[in-house]
């Protein structure tokens, strides 16, 4: 029997070559539109490249067993609908760790050597007249991560060996060797540097306030690798232009794809598309996973990586 399958978004080649051949696979190009398909009753499972999925989306489709979410996160999706339904979510946690993380890493050495504008010295030929500005090492330094996941524990594992002290926030102590701040404010003022690596999410919406950024003060930074709702964006471009904040390296933002001007133009912000796990490697991992949780689901009767929330609805 053939089983339909939604997918919000096209799906990559990798995707669709990996399902099996008792899965039929259709496609949604422009989920924010009033799309209609043909008999939806008869759809059991979604994948998701859309990153919101409502609970109205889920009524449309009475039938649906399993939503494969594409990310590490599941924000944007209505889970408690879900959980109402008897749906399954899963998403596609642990492949990007390790991508993530050396990103991360990434914006951190960029930010403290000043890379981007060295480059732009070069290219210039400003050099001709003279040396750029010294920057700062992150040697010995203490750096802040928020939300110490899979992901946060695998950039404070690579500051280990740069000698940096690493604090860390998040909702509860973890049995780690790193120092855990229940206050957050306060992890920020001890921080050179506040790397962001938390899920997005009500519960985290505006976590990043006005009052944290002026902590970190005019000699530190923000990296950003998580979501751009966890900030304050208004008070980040704020304290950015007042000399508040020393700088920021940002992937994410508050309405992608669009970034404040304000932001493109300031010479201490380094940006990204949103592209952390943007690697061939990763991504198709990512691709592979999100396949075989449809897969699995079908075949084996539990998918393989079903959000914490949903965890008790995998065995049906």
């Amino acid at each position: 029997m053939t089983i339909r399958v939604l997918a919000l978004r096209q799906p990559p080649p990798p995707v669709v070559t990996a399902l099996p051949k008792d899965i039929t696979l259709e496609v949604i190009d422009d989920p924010s539109a009033d799309w209609q398909i043909d008999r939806p009753e008869d759809i059991r499972g979604v994948i998701n490249f859309a990153g919101a999925l409502s609970a109205d989306v889920m009524d449309r489709l009475p039938n649906l067993e399993i939503i494969s979410h594409m990310g590490v996160g599941y924000d944007g999706v209505d889970v408690q609908a879900a959980r109402a339904r008897g749906i399954v979510i899963t998403h596609t946690r642990d492949v990007l760790n390790a991508d993530v993380a050396n990103f991360a890493f990434l914006m951190l050495l960029a930010a403290s050597r000043e890379y981007v504008r060295q480059d732009r010295h070069v290219r210039s030929g400003a050099w001709e007249s003279g040396q750029t500005p010294l920057t700062w090492s992150i040697e010995g330094q203490t750096v802040g991560i928020v939300g110490l996941g899979r992901i946060g524990r695998n950039l404070a594992k690579k500051l280990e060996a740069f000698n940096v002290t690493v604090l860390y926030h998040g909702r509860s102590r973890q049995d780690v060797a790193y120092e855990f701040c229940a206050d957050l404010e306060e992890m920020a003022r001890r921080c050179r540097a506040l790397v962001l690596l938390l899920p997005g999410g009500s519960d985290t919406d505006g976590l990043i306030t006005a009052s944290v950024i002026d902590a970190l003060g005019p000699e530190s930074g923000l990296i950003n690798a998580a979501r751009g709702s966890v900030v304050d964006q208004a008070a980040l471009i704020a304290a950015l232009e007042a000399g508040r904040l020393g700088w920021a390296a940002l992937d994410v933002f508050e309405d992608e794809p669009h970034v404040p001007q304000s932001l493109r133009d300031m010479q201490n912000v380094l940006l990204s598309p949103h592209a952390a796990s943007a690697t061939r490697e990763t991504r198709g991992a990512m691709f592979a996973l999100v396949a075989e949780n449809i897969r699995a689901h079908f075949h084996d009767g539990a998918a393989v990586t079903p959000i914490p929330e949903c965890a008790d609805m995998v065995q049906r």
